[in-house]
């Protein structure tokens, strides 16, 4: 940790944010929560005064009428948007997992589109210095786990925007998962991909302008020039649908915010042979293989895990692993949000799942040491080690990443 730079960069935090209105103060329109573009289009955008700015966005990047920020800024005189840089799935949400939609003139708006999906550091610079832009704005919706790649799409163009000399302004949106603790094991740089840059929580329970200062504070070789449009009217309790905005997938294969809830723990499924139930109406809630039967339900179901049941579920995935076959498994039913606990169910499921079926294996290139940020989980599994013992081999990283987050939280 730095903790001149923290000290530094807090000191100076309030002259770069547009600070949040507390919740239940009086919103326009009815409306409980404002996002962080809202409230910047609120002041004329007064942050983006005289700056070519370029925005970095994807389909979740709406207002609350679901109109496009980048449709909405490119009509309005007040800002000279000049560039939209897009991230994995691309900026209209084209791609599939793991492509995106490379360069090209966006035909709505005339306005050129960079790809930025894996690059990083100077290539990702040279992009930013091709476009001309003054300022970068980044403005997606997370989904609360450090696998998500969005994040890391943030830490990387704050780093590439340093490099480049350009300012960078985060307009923030909700945890869609709340903003409690943070849970699950903490990443071991040697582990750093791109669905894990830097040591931190596998939920990390902050938003996407905390997890910016964090980035600037702890993790960037040197800080970017970053400026931070706070929302209004959130609170770290609430669940997405107390927000009151449309849910808009930000990729793919998550539908739903109930998706999302049950993402950083279920995600582990793809570091195995089982199916994450990708290819279903229900990914990351549906799990189940070829053989698996109701044993794994039943045996999931005794643990007593807090605020969730198993039920013993049949499907048949349209793509991904086990495309076009019919396969058994369980579907996760979230009772009690606030009881439950993702990352340690996502655990419990690995263990009954290895324990039921006798064809569970790990993915051969040790993809859920990637996931989890070591090698301590799958050892353990395979040693025989129960959930809550896994659980247990991560809480003292765990409190250490809890006391550095906790100076950048701004939501209290």
């Amino acid at each position: 940790m730095r903790l001149s730079r923290r000290s530094l960069l807090a000191a100076g935090a309030t002259a770069a944010t547009l600070a949040p209105i507390p919740a239940g103060a009086t919103e326009e329109r009815g409306t409980k929560l404002h996002t962080g573009f809202e409230r910047l289009a609120q002041t004329g955008y007064a942050q983006l005064s005289g700056q070519r700015t370029g925005i970095v966005t994807n389909p979740t990047g709406v207002t609350q009428d679901v109109r496009h920020i980048v449709d909405v800024m490119h009509a309005d005189d007040r800002v000279n948007l000049t560039a939209v840089f897009g991230p994995e799935h691309g900026f209209r949400g084209t791609a599939q997992a793991g492509g995106s939609e490379g360069r090209y003139d966006d035909p709505a708006t005339g306005l050129p589109v960079y790809d930025t999906y894996l690059k990083s550091g100077q290539p990702l610079a040279d992009v930013f210095t091709a476009s001309g832009v003054d300022t970068v704005v980044f403005d997606i919706q997370d989904v609360g786990a450090r696998f998500y790649t969005y994040i890391w799409t943030l830490y990387d163009c704050m780093e590439a925007a340093r490099l480049a000399g350009k300012r960078f302004v985060v307009l923030d949106r909700p945890n869609p998962v709340t903003g409690r603790a943070a849970q699950g094991p903490v990443l071991h740089k040697e582990f750093a991909t791109f669905v894990g840059r830097q040591p931190i929580a596998q939920a990390h329970g902050m938003t996407v302008a905390e997890l910016a200062r964090l980035f600037n504070g702890e993790f960037l070789p040197a800080p970017v020039e970053l400026d931070t449009v706070l929302m209004s009217g959130w609170k770290r309790s609430d669940f997405y649908d107390a927000s009151g905005l449309p849910w808009v997938p930000p990729s793919p294969n998550m539908p739903t915010a109930d998706t999302a809830l049950a993402y950083s723990g279920t995600c582990l499924f793809e570091g195995t042979n089982l199916s994450e139930g990708r290819g279903t109406t229900r990914p990351f809630e549906l799990l189940g293989a070829e053989g698996v039967d109701g044993r794994w339900a039943a045996e999931a179901g005794r643990l007593g895990l807090p605020g969730v049941h198993f039920r013993e579920a049949y499907f048949a995935p349209t793509f991904s692993k086990f495309q076009g076959k019919t396969i058994g498994g369980v579907q996760i039913h979230v009772h009690d949000r606030a009881a439950y606990d993702p990352v340690r169910t996502g655990i419990a499921l690995l263990v009954t799942a290895k324990k039921v079926w006798s064809g569970f294996t790990w993915r051969s290139d040790n993809w859920i040491d990637k996931l989890t940020g070591s090698t301590s989980v799958r050892t353990m599994i395979d040693a025989g080690a129960n959930a809550d013992e896994v659980v247990a081999a991560w809480q003292e990283e765990l409190a250490a990443f809890r006391r550095v987050r906790k100076e950048y939280l701004i939501y209290r």
